[in-house]
């Protein structure tokens, strides 16, 4: 197996970006879109500010802690799919348009990212209890849960549903941020939505872009395990599940949506999700599977457009 490339030592704004590449920056700043969503929903109308701002760092501290968390546990199979891998930043896919895993590559230390994540995490529990204490318990669970997840990649592909749960902390925690009772029936559909939109747009073409690699590691991904065309159907299946679960989230708003704004989700997410997976189910060709997850990790923002137009219109 060929060993990670080592990069040459770098200091000052340079050092820094390994450090934002560690927790996937670019792709956190879309996620953290998901909470405001989520919140904005079921409030139907905006917090005041000071939970705002609160609320925005908190969601940035806590996505940049988790993501980097992902490449601090997983750091010894990263090295392994970097000895087989192919550079999928020349391939457009999101979640390399930085450096990929600098722990692996040996460009960051593994205490330096330790230190990294926990040092955000620390913010994050700071925001989280400020804002409602139970934040603090999610945000935990979904950190123990990332963990997990990292773990059970040789184990199960059942790990993908692991996934999915780590996916909804944010949501859910936001929900409670600016509510301390919410709606459980709210928060049952909104946790189906983001998870058929996780399981399908994220998770399994983000594995189906791996696939060559983690065969070579014995890796127990959905795409490994299934193939490719029982792959499609699931991504084709539980995308479909999403777009139909955003209406009912929409509709259990305590926001009013009339009927042209169901109209514009529905087209949302099928230009950003039902489209690109269709494309994937005739090809099942890899670079269709990067397109796919690029496109879907565009639909929370998208939404929150959508619910941005509609609480200024109302308001």
């Amino acid at each position: 197996m060929a060993e990670p490339s080592t990069c040459a030592p770098v200091t000052g704004l340079a050092r820094l970006k390994l450090f934002w590449a560690l927790s996937r920056t670019p792709h956190g700043l879309l996620d953290m879109t998901t909470p405001a969503v989520a919140a904005l929903l079921w409030l139907g109308a905006f917090p005041p500010l000071e939970v705002m701002l609160i609320g925005l760092v908190t969601t940035f501290a806590g996505y940049t802690a988790v993501y980097a968390l992902n490449d601090v546990v997983d750091v010894r199979t990263d090295r392994e799919k970097l000895g087989h891998g192919e550079n999928r930043c020349q391939e457009g896919y999101l979640d390399a348009v930085m450096v990929r895993h600098p722990i692996a590559q040996g460009a960051l230390g593994h205490g330096e990212g330790l230190a990294w994540t926990l040092a955000w995490a620390a913010v994050a529990l700071s925001g989280a209890y400020l804002l409602n204490p139970v934040c603090v318990v999610i945000f935990l669970a979904g950190c123990s849960f990332e963990a997990v997840y990292c773990l059970l990649l040789k184990i199960t592909h059942l790990r993908t549903l692991v996934s999915g749960v780590v996916k909804n902390t944010g949501a859910v925690a936001a929900v409670y941020a600016v509510d301390p009772s919410p709606s459980i029936p709210f928060l049952a559909v909104l946790f189906l939505w983001l998870f058929l939109w996780e399981v399908g747009g994220q998770n399994v073409p983000a594995d189906w872009a791996d696939v060559e690699e983690d065969r070579r590691l014995r890796a127990r991904t959905i795409p490994v395990l299934l193939g490719y065309g029982r792959s499609a159907a699931v991504i084709a299946g539980t995308l479909t599940g999403a777009v139909v679960a955003g209406m009912f989230v929409l509709l259990l708003s305590s926001a009013s949506f009339p009927a042209l704004y169901l109209a514009v989700s529905l087209a949302i997410g099928a230009c950003l999700l039902l489209l690109p997976a269709y494309r994937l189910y005739q090809s099942l060709d890899r670079i269709d599977a990067m397109a796919l997850f690029n496109r879907a990790s565009y639909y929370p923002p998208a939404l929150l457009a959508l619910v941005l137009v509609r609480l200024l219109v109302a308001g």
